[in-house]
């Protein structure tokens, strides 16, 4: 039995979604159904029940997942301490980040890090906060980046940066005449926020809170995008981070404004797993994204330096 193999096994078992576990090991659903029944062929017992939708364990899966994970956690601790002896900058590196920063913020940096570093290969989750602190926890993920980062007893946080978050509203909206606003004038307003659960959606409450104001939430969704489309389109005004909306202000599809009562910034860290050892790979990467000169860029010093720009 391959170890990749017990590997899909394991994080079918995690998901419960043959898609998912295809994903997070860059293969089709067809090679994870194939790697599947090569495990029940080789123990001659059913390990899986699928159904519509959704897989379950059996008795037989259960004791194969529960043995095999700490097989796969020891077979990648092997793997990072091997990397790190050898100080190459080769590899896997493992991130989960929330959609916000992900998407508008990841990208540039990124682009330079496979450009010094080729031999690496980043695998970028987009997910929500809960479960990146979850992924980050059971070793499935390198690193993690969230928004007002929490303090848990296994996990580390890095600093990384601070957003400052803006309102927004149509071009056709009242405020859109203004370039600042006072917190207090949202009083009432229509607004699309957040999902309840979300770290950005709990800090803008406590603000509202502060300043006397209560909103009409009219949509709570788990993503920006569809924030920013809501709003395009004039159902109501909302606040996000700043480098969200560079290119809908840059075309004017969304009018944005400042606060006159405080500059609101959302924190976003970057966090392990207390106690992981980071392979080359990942601490370059890591240091990429804090601004940091990289240590052993493909292409020599002059390369690596414009690789910080």
């Amino acid at each position: 039995m391959h170890i990749e193999t017990l590997k899909v096994f394991c994080d079918l078992a995690e998901t419960g979604s043959f898609s998912l576990a295809a994903s997070k090991n860059f293969i089709t659903q067809s090679a994870v159904s194939q790697q599947i029944r090569s495990l029940e062929e080789r123990y001659g017992r059913e390990l899986v029940e699928r159904s519509k939708g959704h897989v379950r364990l059996t008795q037989a899966g259960e004791v194969l997942y529960q043995a095999g994970k700490e097989i796969v956690q020891k077979y990648r601790e092997i793997e990072d301490t091997l990397q790190t002896l050898s100080r190459s900058v080769s590899g896997t590196v493992r991130v989960s980040t929330v959609y916000s920063v992900g998407l508008y913020e990841l990208s540039a940096p990124l682009k330079r890090y496979l450009r010094a570093f080729p031999e690496v290969n980043v695998h970028l989750e987009y997910t929500r906060a809960n479960k990146i602190y979850d992924d980050v926890s059971r070793g499935d993920v390198d690193i993690g980046i969230v928004a007002y980062p929490s303090k848990r007893p296994q996990i580390l946080i890095l600093p990384f940066r601070e957003d400052r978050l803006v309102l927004i509203c149509a071009p056709q909206h009242p405020f859109a005449q203004l370039q600042r606003i006072s917190i207090k004038k949202l009083d009432g307003e229509k607004f699309v926020g957040f999902e309840r659960d979300i770290p950005t959606r709990r800090a803008l409450d406590r603000i509202f809170r502060k300043h006397g104001v209560k909103v009409q939430y009219i949509m709570e969704v788990d993503n920006i995008e569809t924030i920013k489309r809501v709003v395009e389109i004039g159902s109501g005004i909302s606040i996000v981070p700043e480098p969200s909306i560079i290119q809908e202000v840059k075309s004017e599809t969304l009018k944005m404004l400042l606060f006159t009562d405080e500059v609101i910034l959302r924190p976003l860290g970057i966090i392990s797993k207390r106690g992981r050892r980071f392979t080359p790979a990942v601490q370059e990467f890591i240091d990429f994204l804090r601004g940091k000169m990289p240590k052993g860029a493909a292409g020599g010093p002059d390369q690596a330096l414009q690789a910080t720009v």
